[in-house]
């Protein structure tokens, strides 16, 4: 994986543990490994990041952290792939995940108009909510693992190139200062 690019667009772990509005955490910001870019730190970032961005909860970005935290993995990637849920996507990305829900549970999806009103929601909770829910975590689950394992193979492949490459170039050097030209 391209370790410079992503260093290029994370915030500095300095500054971030040096966030007064940070300061509940405690020493929990100072676990190397919440900043450390490696495979298994960023694969993992993005299965908790993948995750919880398809899951329709509010807080998505404190829940990865929470998450990230948890399981010691790369925390700004973890937070920054929550916005892949966005006010842009989020119609599109959870209508997708109703729908798959609905038609794992033998349901088909129904036509209807959205009223912003508590009763609206009170009387489809049931009847959309379970499939969108339902449709949200195998989406999760099918989506952050699939994540996880490309993002491993992305990286080993390049770390495989990288070696290739290196031997290459010292058997060339080498064969080079043999041979005296």
């Amino acid at each position: 994986m391209p370790k410079d690019l992503i260093k290029k667009w994370l915030p500095n772990p300095d500054t971030i543990k040096q966030n007064k509005s940070l300061g509940f955490l405690g020493d929990v910001l100072h676990e190397p490994n919440l900043w450390h870019i490696n495979r298994h730190s960023v694969s993992k970032a993005f299965l908790v990041g993948i995750f919880v961005c398809l899951i329709p909860i509010p807080f998505q970005m404190a829940v990865a952290a929470v998450i990230a935290v948890w399981v010691n993995c790369n925390l700004p990637i973890s937070v920054a792939l929550c916005w892949l849920t966005n006010p842009l996507t989020m119609p599109p990305i959870f209508y997708a995940n109703y729908w798959v829900g609905s038609h794992l549970l033998g349901r088909p999806p129904i036509e209807m108009e959205m009223e912003l009103s508590w009763k609206w929601l009170a009387d489809k909770f049931v009847e959309v909510g379970i499939p969108l829910y339902f449709g949200s975590l195998v989406t999760a689950i099918v989506l952050s693992v699939g994540s996880y394992a490309l993002i491993g193979y992305i990286w080993r492949r390049k770390v495989r190139r990288d070696w290739a490459h290196r031997l290459k170039t010292r058997a060339n050097h080498k064969q080079h200062l043999q041979t005296g030209r």
